[in-house]
C-alpha cells in the first residue's frame, strides 16, 4: 500500500470516533516532514456545540502546538472529506505543504466540488491530491446519514 493510502487509512479512523459520537465522521491527520503523526482531529461540532470543531481544525491546532509554531510549511494533512471554505482558508493560513482527501463534498467542498479557492490568488497554495481511498470515505458518510434518515423515519 502507498503511504497517502496508510495516512488516509489512520484519518479514517479518525472518522470512526466521530461517528461512535454521532458526529458526521470526517476525520484528519497532520504528519511533519519526516512522516511522523502530529497531529489528529475528528469532528466535534455537535458534542462541543463548537461551529469550529471540524476535523481540520483540531488536527492543525494540534500540530501547531507540537510544532511550536503556526507555519505548518513542511506538512500533510490527510482528511476524509474535501475540505469547506473555513478549513481550506485555515489550510492556507496555516501554509501546510500539502492537502490530500478522500471524498468529495459536493454540498461544501472548496477545492474542486462547489469552489476551487486555491485557483485564486491568495499568495499561497498547498499541493492537493485527492480520491484517495475514496470508495472507504464516501461510504462511511453515506452510511451515516441513511442511518439517521432510518432513525427519523422509525
Amino acid at each position: 500500500m502507498l503511504f497517502d493510502e496508510e495516512m488516509m487509512l489512520l484519518a479514517i479512523e479518525e472518522a470512526k470516533k466521530a461517528e461512535a459520537l454521532g458526529e458526521v465522521p470526517v476525520g484528519a491527520v497532520i504528519i511533519d516532514e519526516n512522516g511522523e503523526i502530529i497531529g489528529r482531529g475528528y469532528n466535534t461540532r455537535e458534542t462541543q456545540k463548537r461551529p469550529t470543531g471540524h476535523a481540520e481544525l483540531i488536527a492543525i491546532e494540534e500540530a501547531a502546538k507540537v510544532k511550536n509554531s503556526w507555519r505548518l510549511s513542511d506538512c500533510t494533512l490527510y482528511v476524509t472529506l474535501e475540505p469547506c471554505p473555513m478549513c481550506a482558508g485555515a489550510i492556507m493560513n496555516a501554509r501546510l505543504k500539502r492537502v490530500v482527501y478522500g471524498a468529495f463534498d459536493e454540498n461544501g467542498g472548496a477545492l474542486s466540488s462547489v469552489t476551487a479557492l486555491y485557483e485564486h490568488n491568495f499568495g499561497y497554495k498547498p499541493l492537493v491530491r485527492s480520491r484517495i481511498l475514496e470508495k472507504e470515505c464516501a461510504l462511511l458518510l453515506t452510511e451515516f446519514f441513511k442511518n439517521i434518515r432510518k432513525a427519523d423515519n422509525s
